[in-house]
């Protein structure tokens, strides 16, 4: 399976999935970018996110660093499919302390069944991008099985 989407609608199908996620809507996190095996989700950094020395939660880090890849993989596959994640490994490499979350999603290697992905999360503070996380994750590829 190569990097190309067999779906032309699949930015359009990306955005509704996206739009389903309540947690996301709850965190205030957005999708400006979708493209063909990659993706971006930003989080505005607000007291609702924050763990107990104001820096953004490693949980919520970890959040849209899932989605993000998550939502690279499913930009590469047919309509008729979605996608779980299976496991992701995140590494906290410095403090998520910024005005804007970046997760920026790729796809690492697609499979039929398996596809690889990595996020990198970067805090913009100030005008400048500190990496604050990277992630690997395996995602499992679901035909037939629509959303909610």
């Amino acid at each position: 399976m190569s990097q190309e989407s067999s779906d032309p609608g699949f930015a359009e199908r990306v955005r509704a999935s996206f739009a389903k996620q309540h947690a996301m809507e709850l965190i205030r996190a957005t999708l400006p970018v979708v493209d063909t095996g990659r993706t971006e989700i930003h989080l505005p950094h607000w007291a609702g996110v924050e763990q107990q020395h104001g820096f953004v939660h490693g949980g919520i880090v970890g959040m849209i660093a899932d989605s993000a890849a998550g939502y690279a993989a499913m930009s590469i596959l047919p309509a008729d499919a979605s996608v779980l994640t299976v496991e992701y490994k995140l590494n906290l490499v410095a403090p998520a302390d910024g005005e804007l979350l970046i997760a920026r999603g790729k796809v690492v290697r697609p499979g039929r069944t398996l596809i690889v992905t990595q996020a990198e999360v970067y805090a913009l503070k100030a005008g400048q991008e500190k990496l604050c996380a990277l992630m690997q994750q395996t995602i499992m590829v679901m035909y037939g099985k629509a959303e909610k």
